[in-house]
């Protein structure tokens, strides 16, 4: 529910409608602009009487919010997010490319291929410590020495890392070493992570469920941000469709739609969305016009060898390839890379 205030009231009498918005049990945010000055009431308003607000003076209008996703509501904030991490902004005129192996392998193969992305333009060094992994009998990464590899390759090349959490018994550790947390399709509903990742002030890049709407990931990310953490960055990574020439389908629609409906970055993931690496560059190219903020590219030196995904992984050096296509791409929309 928005209540739009008139442009005269004063900070004692948004001070009273304040407090009664409070005292009914909900949350709130405010918007004062030059031109509007707007309250939202977070949460489930449907049992409130409009007549409660029209009473007073200086509330000229009362509007119910179909959504049910608030904070991460364009609606209630008009700008798109921005977020820091380290020197890098995500969301903002240039992209953000993180890049690297599904998994990681070791020490060589990781510093390898941190090295690599990073000369041919990337941003962030992705890799998976923890590996969710369909099959009990797959790869299930190295764990805690992944994460040290992983932290061993930032401080090589500056980095930035970004690495999937699979519990809550691991946050702790995960805010004090990792830069961006990743949150994969299969965790995209667990709400108790999710909440304690709200916790934090930690960016999240929460990827978008193998069967989810668009509004059920937006929701997702609405449990973070309720608990007070607004860097969060939504990711596309594609979704099970009776299609199976693909892994998944890369729902590229699903760009511009959060763009309209959210203020909330958005990173796709070419690589798990189709599962060929072939399919990676003109997907990746697809995703950059389509308005994407960034990707998220699984490189790999060797990947016919690669002990995770490698059918879906570039090389080094047609991942430096792609970088210089998608500067041309990026140019004619108006971004840089």
């Amino acid at each position: 529910m928005l209540l739009i205030l008139n442009k005269n009231v004063d900070e004692y009498e948004v001070h009273i409608i304040k407090e009664k918005i409070l005292k009914m049990g909900f949350e709130l945010n405010e918007i004062n602009e030059p031109n509007y000055h707007i309250l939202s009431i977070i949460g489930d308003t449907s049992k409130i009487d409009p007549d409660v607000f029209k009473a007073y003076e200086y509330i000229d209008k009362v509007v119910f919010v179909q959504e049910p996703y608030k904070k991460a509501n364009r609606l209630f904030h008009p700008d798109d997010t921005h977020i820091k991490v380290g020197k890098e902004t995500i969301g903002a005129e240039r992209l953000s490319i993180m890049a690297g192996p599904c998994s990681v392998e070791s020490k060589e193969q990781i510093l390898s291929i941190a090295q690599s992305v990073k000369k041919a333009g990337a941003s962030f060094l992705r890799g998976g410590a923890f590996k969710p992994r369909t099959s009990p009998y797959s790869f299930q990464g190295l764990k805690d020495e992944g994460l040290e590899l992983l932290k061993y390759a930032r401080k090589q090349t500056g980095l930035p890392i970004v690495t999937e959490i699979m519990s809550t018994e691991y946050i702790d550790e995960y805010v004090e070493n990792v830069d961006i947390i990743q949150v994969g399709a299969r965790n995209m509903q667990n709400f108790e992570l999710l909440k304690q990742l709200g916790k934090t002030r930690k960016p999240i890049l929460l990827k978008r469920g193998l069967s989810s709407t668009v509004e059920e990931l937006l929701m997702s990310a609405e449990y973070i941000l309720l608990g007070g953490n607004d860097n969060v960055i939504l990711c596309e990574r594609g979704i099970r469709t009776f299609e199976n020439y693909t892994r998944n389908t890369l729902d590229l629609s699903a760009i511009p739609a959060i763009k309209k409906l959210s203020h909330l970055p958005v990173i796709v993931d070419p690589s798990h969305s189709t599962g060929m690496w072939w399919m990676v560059e003109p997907m990746a190219m697809a995703a950059v016009a389509a308005g994407a903020d960034g990707l998220i590219i699984e490189v790999h030196n060797d990947p016919e060898n690669a002990l995770c995904d490698g059918n879906q992984s570039i090389k080094p050096e047609k991942f430096t390839l792609l970088m210089e296509k998608l500067k041309l791409i990026a140019q004619a929309v108006g971004r840089k890379i």
